[in-house]
């Protein structure tokens, strides 16, 4: 897509510094014999998404000086100039909220904080220092000074764009007002689907020795746990599942483990072959039970408070940081009420499609990491509208505020739009591919991505400019 999009060699400084980048953060992991987990995993998907981000910025900062006359060499020069900002800014905020939940969240979190912060260094490097010195090298070589960091396909991709984003604010706020609504009555109405990692229970992954159906199991048990959330998903290949209940899971009595292990074993019985009940509960890695896992209800609380502490903590450092980069409120305010929404309607589309949509949906570690991923991938679109909105006011401080920002939002519709598609790609060859265990996870960063380029454009800005329209009508007066 790279390649499509910015030329062969353009795209292949990009790619090159993404694959060192990748190296650079699993050489560290492994120094540090790390266990490389789906959090972790996450982390390294945002880096590289932030990455892309970076290179993305850099070129059509570039190509905007290429317009302006100027020749690559210089071009690029002030093209990593202009972008520095910007790239820093994003970066920075990443790194602010994986410091955050690496001190204050727990367990899945911990580990998703530790890859994030080692890729998005190692991705500054390779984004910053290591491109440019593949580009000064090349542009030694004269058949190089023609580059123009398009192709047929991306020349005239968005050029000259006249949006009126601010005229839509109305429409997008009734639009966000039902969506509010809707998401508010699911909650009351439908609740969330916890998983064990919040509501507690127990998970049983089970060896068959054929393939079997998730929902023929599932359809075997839930009878026999009344009550109670049930699910079944496939782990590793079609012949081992993992069933988790939260059945009796605050009942301490002597022998409750004992009793769901024999409610397992008499659902199962038609998939077992007649194997005895010994054979089936005992751990092993052949078939029947072979591993087993319980997290109880203080346990379960516990994670809950942390995973809250860890999102809202990094919402508020992210909107002090902005504040303080920025120097204006508006600014701060716009960015959290927009990370807010977009995280507000993850889990709204969660409550809504749980039981409806044909792969697991459960609220559980794994998708607190994807809404932090988002967090941290969604902050990086507003900072850079933000940062050319900054821009277009000091070179033009008497404009209108309304142009200026409509403006800003349209020279840098490419750039969302580019670095959205790249990050999407991926994510929906993780979710196709990527097996059942990791497709609720992904589906949510992929719904993310989409929801949080939105939010930029029709929460963070519009908010960002009434604020500051009304500071500019004070002081008229």
């Amino acid at each position: 897509f790279m390649i499509a999009f910015y030329g062969f060699v353009p795209a292949m400084v990009a790619n090159c510094c993404l694959i060192i980048n990748l190296f650079f953060t699993l050489g560290i992991l492994a120094s540090f014999q790390a266990v490389l987990t789906l959090s972790g995993i996450a982390g390294i998907v945002l880096s590289l998404g932030i990455a892309v981000d970076a290179n993305v910025l850099i070129f059509e900062r570039t190509k905007e000086e290429l317009r302006a006359g100027k020749n690559v060499k210089t071009a690029l020069a002030d093209g990593y100039g202009n972008a520095f900002s910007a790239i820093f800014d994003s970066n920075l905020t990443s790194v602010i909220t994986a410091i955050i939940l690496l001190v204050y969240g727990t367990g899945l979190i911990k580990g998703f904080a530790t890859t994030l912060l080692i890729s998005i260094i190692c991705s500054f490097y390779s984004a910053i220092f290591l491109s440019r010195l593949a580009f000064e090298r090349l542009l030694k070589n004269p058949r190089y000074e023609n580059m123009t960091f398009t192709t047929s396909f991306s020349r005239n991709f968005l050029a000259n764009t006249k949006v009126d984003f601010l005229a839509q604010r109305k429409k997008a706020g009734i639009i966000i007002a039902v969506v509010a609504v809707v998401i508010l009555a699911s909650f009351v109405f439908r609740g969330i689907n916890k998983g064990i990692d919040f509501s507690g229970g127990r998970n049983y992954i089970v060896q068959f020795d054929h393939a079997v159906k998730t929902a023929d199991i599932q359809d075997k048990l839930s009878p026999l746990f009344p009550e109670s959330s049930l699910s079944v998903i496939t782990i590793d290949n079609d012949s081992k599942v993992r069933i988790s209940t939260n059945y009796k899971i605050a009942d301490e009595t002597e022998g409750v483990d004992e009793e769901v292990m024999h409610m397992l074993y008499t659902g199962l019985q038609d998939e077992l072959n007649g194997m005895s009940y010994e054979d089936f509960s005992v751990s092993n890695e052949t078939v029947g039970v072979v591993l087993t896992e319980k997290v109880g209800p203080s346990i379960a609380s516990d994670m809950t408070q942390g995973a809250i502490w860890a999102v809202l903590l990094s919402l508020i450092a992210i909107a002090l940081y902005i504040l303080l980069r920025f120097r204006d409120f508006s600014f701060s305010v716009g960015a959290f009420c927009s990370l807010a929404f977009t995280s507000f309607v993850i889990i709204g589309f969660y409550s809504l499609f749980w039981g409806i949509l044909p792969f697991s949906m459960e609220i559980d570690q794994s998708f607190i990491a994807a809404i932090l991923t988002i967090i941290g991938y969604a902050i990086n679109d507003t900072v850079v509208v933000f940062d050319r909105v900054r821009e277009m006011i000091g070179l033009h401080p008497k404009q209108d505020r309304g142009e200026v920002i409509n403006h800003s939002l349209n020279s840098t519709l490419t750039r969302t739009i580019m670095t959205s598609a790249t990050t999407a790609l991926v994510l929906l060859c993780i979710f196709i591919l990527g097996g059942e265990t990791i497709r609720s996870f992904t589906f949510a960063m992929l719904f993310g991505v989409i929801i949080g380029t939105l939010s930029t454009i029709y929460v963070a800005t519009p908010i960002a400019y009434t604020m500051q329209r009304r500071k500019l009508a004070k002081k008229s007066k």
